[in-house]
């Protein structure tokens, strides 16, 4: 059913993501099961609008959400997409496709007050774990850089001279961050008195360090400073996000900063410092 040939593309010259990748993987063994199941459709030219909207049901039925229904529907416009390109069919079922609506969720974020103890206040340890622990928490904070992102930094993407971080981003993109003098400070200190290994960050093995690992030890600090559900290296980056704009900086400079392809990805951080002006209204404002 191509599905091969079109993940390669993806991977390859696209360039998406592993994670993208791997989701879109899901998505069309997914449809492909559903399609043989349900219909015992093989062939590709069969397959019309009227059994994808079937699949979409089917879907809704099972208590997807509709945000991972999209997701879904985005896979299969972009499968159609290279197989009209390849001649593999001959019509677009998916140009009959519509997605359900979904509410936008408001970034999660921690609290100024909050990081500022974390980083200030919060013991770490005296070795170079609490070294690596600290600087990654700073790291994220302070450059709103992504978890892929952090682990694949290499020391020579570091120019302490110029003061500036070169990280890859989604699609291969770099992007060149500037340091600000505390970060820097911890990062010559970290890398004077670490291993000379050719990632910044690596396991005991000295391996690149993986997800997980970062994932876990975010969660641990940050329950020492916040009750907040999600306690993941996203949220620092929406907490870099929100605290910037927060504090007066231009939002083309925050979508610089994160790497956004686009301007609409960045705006949802307005919401926030409108909800958080709301607040202080409510609270504030005798007529409120």
């Amino acid at each position: 059913m191509h599905t091969d040939k079109f993940l390669k593309y993806i991977e390859y010259e696209k360039r998406y993501s592993p994670l993208t990748v791997t989701a879109y993987r899901g998505d069309l063994s997914q449809f492909v099961t559903f399609l043989s199941k349900e219909y015992e459709i093989t062939d590709l030219k069969t397959v019309s609008h009227p059994i994808i909207r079937s699949w979409i049901v089917s879907l809704i039925e099972q208590g997807i959400s509709n945000r991972s229904i999209n997701r879904k529907i985005t896979t299969l416009k972009s499968f159609y997409k290279f197989c009209m390109r390849n001649n593999s069919v001959s019509e677009n079922p998916m140009l009959k496709i519509l997605s359900p609506k979904t509410s936008r969720k408001l970034p999660v974020y921690v609290e100024e007050t909050s990081m500022n103890e974390l980083l200030d206040q919060v013991d770490f340890s005296d070795d170079e774990q609490g070294a690596r622990d600290k600087l990654i928490l700073s790291l994220f904070y302070s450059t709103g850089i992504r978890l892929s992102e952090l682990i694949n930094i290499k020391r020579t993407d570091i120019d302490l001279k110029e003061k500036n971080l070169k990280v890859l981003g989604k699609g291969n993109k770099e992007r060149i961050l500037p340091l600000p003098d505390p970060l820097l400070n911890e990062l010559t200190e970290f890398m004077n008195n670490t291993h000379n290994n050719a990632w910044l960050f690596y396991t005991a093995a000295e391996k690149k360090m993986y997800p997980k690992l970062v994932y876990r030890l975010v969660n641990s600090y940050l329950a020492k400073v916040t009750t907040i559900n999600k306690k993941s290296p996203h949220v620092l980056r929406h907490t870099f996000a929100t605290h910037m704009l927060n504090n007066g900086a231009d939002l083309n400079a925050i979508k610089e900063f994160l790497g956004h392809a686009n301007l609409s990805a960045t705006q949802i951080y307005t919401h926030n410092s409108i909800a958080k002006l709301s607040s202080i209204y409510k609270q504030a404002h005798p007529k409120a």
